[in-house]
């Protein structure tokens, strides 16, 4: 039987990871253009009051091009060479696949503001609780690092030498926490929209300049952001008019996107990556 699902990629918080899994191996792809493999090699079983729970371990073994996948799917073969049975099963079942799959790590890992106990950022997340082991051991939230989504210095920036906005903001998430972060577990549910900060982190931080730090990260984070399910309209209107300045970016993730507020502006973001590449115009972004 084959599963198929997706999960958050975090800490820190990079995309939703699109996750095929069989009994005896995984695919998973953040992008929908190149998949990587795993081959189960152990797992755990053990009884709890629910029944049985067991924890699957895998090891990588190979990364395939979605049309890679493809060719596998109809042929059973590559480039003339038979392709193990575990991979071909994934395989045929991506051929016909509709993205996003549906999200189910409803288990969040939340750092709390200690004046009130209000979400602050999250953390982590995953979909069962037999999983909160694999929580990394350091409750502290990480910004994506300037090394993958670089976000524009501005001049006075440029002359004061500031780190980088990634870097600033995550200081202030840490600051905010103290020195013995509180932090706690939470099942999400429908009804708790208004509770949880939609961005994954706090927007209203009570002074203007660290609004403005955490709005442009935010806006930075855009083309992987609209990957998140559940966004009001408005909210996701917003991210799109962001992700605009980074046309490849969205080019790369927009299948991944459940939902589009506004189909003529997300055309207009793809016919402009697409002229990027075909004029070898800057990649960067």
């Amino acid at each position: 039987m084959i599963k198929a699902y997706s999960q958050r990629l975090m800490p820190p918080y990079s995309g939703f990871a699109q996750i095929v899994e069989s009994e005896t191996a995984r695919a998973l792809t953040l992008d929908v253009r190149s998949w990587e493999i795993h081959f189960l090699y152990d797992a755990e079983v053990n009884l709890n009051k629910a029944g049985q729970t067991g924890r699957r371990r895998f090891i990588r073994v190979q990364t395939l091009e979605h049309e890679a996948m493809c060719t596998i799917a109809e042929t059973g073969s590559l480039h003339g060479t038979a392709i193990d049975e575990r991979i071909v099963q994934l395989a045929e079942f991506l051929v016909g696949a509709e993205y996003p799959f549906p999200s189910d790590d409803l288990y969040e890992y939340w750092i709390l503001d200690p004046k009130d106990d209000s979400p602050l950022a999250l953390v982590f997340s995953c979909n069962t609780p037999d999983n909160f082991s694999n929580f990394p051991t350091k409750t502290e939230w990480k910004a994506l690092p300037a090394a993958v989504i670089p976000i524009e210095y501005t001049e006075a920036e440029k002359q004061n030498k500031n780190p980088p906005v990634n870097y600033r903001v995550e200081q202030m998430v840490t600051k905010t926490a103290g020195y013995f972060p509180k932090a706690k577990w939470f099942k999400r549910g429908s009804d708790e929209v208004d509770y949880f900060p939609p961005m994954m982190i706090r927007e209203e931080w009570g002074d203007e300049q660290k609004n403005n730090l955490c709005q442009r990260y935010i806006q930075r984070l855009a083309p992987r952001l609209l990957m998140l399910p559940g966004l009001e309209l408005e909210c996701r209107r917003k991210l799109e008019s962001s992700a605009g300045k980074h046309a490849l970016e969205v080019e790369r993730f927009h299948k991944l996107y459940p939902e589009i507020a506004d189909e003529k502006r997300l055309n207009t973001i793809l016919v402009e990556a697409r002229i990027r590449r075909s004029t070898n115009g800057d990649l960067s972004q």
